[in-house]
Formats: C-alpha cells, structure tokens, sequence
C-alpha cells in the first residue's frame, strides 16, 4: 500500500503541475501560428512579396512580443535589472536579423525590380506588418481598457489578425498605384 502511495504521488504532483493555467503571454502562441501560417499558404499560392511581407513583419512583432515576455519572466541577471522596453527592443532587433538577413543573402530581398516607391516589396510589406500589427494589439489592450473587460473570445487574436488581413487587402485592392509613384 505503501508502495502504490508513493507512485500515485509521484504521477500526481506533475500532472497537477501541467493542469495549472499558465500566466497570459503578451502576445497569445495561436495567433503567432496563425500569422506564420498565413506566410507559408501565401507563399505557396505566388502572392505578391509585398503582401507576404505584411504577414512577416507581423510575425516577426508577435514572436518579438512573445520572447519579451518571456525574457522579463526570467530573473537572469542583465534581464533582472532590464525594464520590458528593453527587452522588446533587444528582441526585436534580434527577431528581425534573424528573419531578414537570410532573406538578403538568399537574394530574396534586394532585387531592383522588386520595389514599392524604392522600397524593397517584402521590407516595405513588412514594415505595414508591423504597424497592422501593433496596432491590433493596441486596439485589443485599449477596447479591454474602455470595456473593462474582452468583447468576445479569442480577441486577443482576432484583433491582430484582422488588423493583418485589413492592411493585406488594402495593399492588394490600392496597392498597384504605389508602383506607379
């Protein structure tokens, strides 16, 4: 009997651990997934580079968001004296290298004929990424604010999201005269 204790402890105490809610993350792992999935469908059907770069650069915010969150849960010396300002902008920066310099030495980015007002399309797409992006988070904190409370589930999501698909379909309908300025 004894012996059945200690093993029905030692099963039960993880389990309880992995049945514990986790702490909000500032940027949700379903709407990171749905951005990067939103990449790889667009690449597959040859949509143009500037409208694949709104998806990246808003990618490249949420995974930026999401290591800032995590790294100011830490209490490793540097990031126990950082403030969170640093810590996005540190991932950030980080993010963004590792996302566009292998796209510049795969020549994906950089090529003449492939710009919107002199702008490369994927760099110009993905700086409306970020702003899209950044404003969806803004509007959900803000709503939440007013509110006092979430309008629906998954707002957190959707607010993103939308404000990607927004700015995505805005570049696609009134796009083309950028390439004429």
């Amino acid at each position: 009997m004894k012996k059945i204790t200690k093993i029905f402890a030692f099963l039960l105490v993880p389990g309880a651990y992995f049945l514990m809610p986790n702490p909000a993350h500032a940027v949700c792992p379903i709407c990171t997934v749905a951005v990067a999935g939103g990449l790889g469908v667009s690449r597959y059907f040859g949509i143009d580079d500037s409208l694949l770069g709104v998806w990246a650069g808003g990618l490249v915010v949420s995974v930026s968001l999401w290591t800032a969150d995590w790294l100011s849960k830490r209490s490793w010396g540097l990031l126990k004296k950082s403030n969170n300002t640093i810590n996005t902008v540190a991932s950030l920066i980080f993010w963004t290298l590792l996302t566009y310099v292998p796209l510049y030495s795969a020549n994906i980015i950089g090529h003449p004929f492939n710009t919107i007002l002199g702008i490369d399309k994927l760099v110009f797409g993905s700086i409306l990424g970020f702003v899209a992006f950044m404003l969806g988070v803004y509007l959900d904190k803000r709503v939440r604010e007013v509110k006092g409370k979430q309008l629906f589930n998954f707002q957190k999501v959707v607010f993103p999201v939308l404000s990607l698909t927004i700015f995505t379909l805005v570049l696609y309908f009134w796009g083309g005269y950028l390439y004429n300025i």
